[in-house]
């Protein structure tokens, strides 16, 4: 018997039902039981399940100011439409990103690179910094897209050069710096330049060789749009659910109390 018992407890899924179970027999179905013998079973399930409805809600409201418990997907990266990867630079426009794409024409992969960053600069387009938090989010966002929708390099042939963000401002703002009632936002757009690899060779025994870029081959130019997701939707779900029930319970809680009092004015 402690053997079986041991079984289950080291089964997340068989534990996860137990649990819930004993919450429900216990502390939902022991505070009904109370109720029920001072209150009759009506009127105790009422009032049991008025106070269950009114605690879901305000611990779902208390999940969705400080974003936490029951979350949705968090914010991501995502290919933007209709050009995710682009492998010229010239038709960098084709993306739906930029206005006009540069004149690269009869420049190296160096100099298309500086051109380019010449004119996302020109406009608008801010190029991050190594050791902003959001490259690296950026970057690893792109390598998804580079090796496994792509299919374009592999891990360890290519290496991010810089990462460009535009977009995302919030609106309607009170001034410039009041932005509580900021509900909207605008697209906000990612590219990161990747440069490829020359290929290296490995001995054993020694420590890798330092990684150099292949000057004859073009960069390429991961494009994204953020996702800003939904964190706190299921949240907001439950609160709004759990609201509808706790102030309709209030109600016959309400109307049977009316009712009471109008049939014992009767009597007297």
């Amino acid at each position: 018997m402690l053997s079986a018992l041991l079984a289950i407890g080291w089964e997340p899924e068989i534990r996860g039902y137990i649990v819930v179970l004993i919450m429900v027999g216990t502390l939902i179905g022991g505070t009904y039981l109370i109720l029920g013998t001072n209150l009759g079973a009506r009127l105790g399930f009422l009032v049991a399940a008025c106070g269950l409805a009114g605690w879901m809600m305000s611990m779902a409201v208390i999940w969705v100011i400080y974003g936490i418990g029951l979350q949705g997907p968090f914010p991501s990266w995502k290919p933007a439409e209709p050009v995710a990867l682009v492998r010229d630079a010239a038709k960098l426009d084709l993306a739906e990103v930029v206005e006009t794409s540069p004149d690269v024409s009869g420049l190296s992969s160096k100099g298309t690179a500086d051109a380019v960053q010449k004119q996302l600069e020109a406009e608008g387009w801010v190029r991050l910094e190594d050791s902003d938090p959001q490259r690296g989010q950026a970057v690893a966002s792109a390598d998804e897209i580079i090796q496994i929708e792509a299919e374009e390099f592999k891990s360890g042939e290519y290496v991010p050069v810089a990462v460009y963000e535009k977009g995302g401002e919030r609106y309607p703002k009170l001034g410039d710096s009041i932005d509580f009632i900021a509900f909207k936002h605008k697209p906000r757009y990612a590219i990161v330049e990747v440069a490829a690899l020359l290929p290296q060779r490995t001995e054993p025994g020694r420590a890798p060789a330092r990684a150099v870029i292949d000057d004859s081959q073009p960069h390429r130019y991961v494009v994204m749009i953020r996702d800003l997701g939904a964190r706190r939707r299921p949240a907001a779900l439950i609160a709004l659910g759990s609201g509808i029930i706790f102030f309709l319970l209030a109600w016959m809680l309400h109307r049977r109390e009316a009712y009471l009092r109008e049939n014992l004015a009767l009597k007297a």
